[in-house]
């Protein structure tokens, strides 16, 4: 008896779609449908990345953190899937019909599963900080400890010395490594917390069973979201403003196509 009402008691698993790489243009049409339609808040919210960025780039160029201005840069890809968490909010209110005024951005603090949403978001705090100390390793096994006299003297080193080739391919391959563990992880993991109360470890073997069942879809959706930030950091971070919303009101769409609903 004990056994059958646990059975009746544990939900089941959200089940899992496969997808084509026309879904992903249908989903890519229909974040960019919810970025013209709440254009304000969208670029509100993510202001906050290009203005983070550039003083933490400030920072950088003053002294021994200098080669972690890059790392920090492409960390963006590596927290991006929490940051967005108002955005996915606002695309589920629109897709029902509701208010969706900037306030109800932060509604996701109300969400029943906000533990999970918050203990997933410090697994990718923690990816990035480790992406950060693998990247300065790298560098010191590479250049030394000493910090670079100048950026002229550091992008000399990088472009133009063997050492400095060698840290380019070894770093771009270790974050391509971390890159690809957060896009398993957190594919539809965090719009699945949004959307019903699971658990984090219901949510990411979601994400990981979503991703196995449509590797190349998800690969081209890792190489969008990819290119989109490298694009979008390069006026200064502020095509952030802009590229972190489209993205984030995708993610959210991308989710409704590769999780049936429940």
């Amino acid at each position: 008896m004990a056994q059958a009402v646990t059975g009746l008691d544990t939900p089941a698993p959200p089940v899992v779609r496969k997808i084509q790489v026309a879904d992903l243009k249908d989903a890519l049409a229909k974040g960019i449908d919810d970025f013209r339609a709440m254009p304000s808040h969208a670029v509100f919210l993510s202001l906050i990345y290009p203005i983070v960025g550039l003083i933490l780039i400030q920072l950088a160029l003053g002294g021994a953190v200098m080669p972690l201005v890059f790392p920090i840069a492409a960390g963006f890809a590596l927290v991006g899937p929490f940051a967005a968490l108002g955005l996915y909010e606002l695309s589920r209110r629109r897709e029902q019909g509701l208010d969706c005024t900037a306030g109800h951005a932060f509604d996701v603090f109300r969400s029943p599963s906000f533990g999970a949403i918050a203990m997933l978001g410090l697994f990718l705090a923690v990816v990035f900080l480790v992406w950060l100390a693998i990247a300065q390793a790298l560098y010191q096994a590479n250049f030394g400890y000493a910090a670079p006299a100048s950026v002229t003297a550091f992008l000399h080193d990088i472009f133009t010395t063997p050492a400095g080739w060698m840290l380019i391919i070894v770093g771009n391959a270790v974050g391509f490594l971390f890159a690809l563990l957060v896009l398993i992880v957190s594919a539809v993991s965090f719009p699945l917390l949004l959307d019903r109360p699971v658990a984090a470890s219901a949510a990411v073997l979601t994400s990981c069973r979503a991703v196995a069942a449509n590797p190349g879809p998800m690969a081209v959706w890792g190489l969008i979201v990819a290119a989109s930030l490298a694009i979008g950091s390069l006026p200064l971070l502020f095509g952030l403003a802009v590229v972190m919303p489209v993205l984030g009101h995708t993610t959210w769409h991308l989710y409704r196509k590769v999780v049936a609903p429940e």
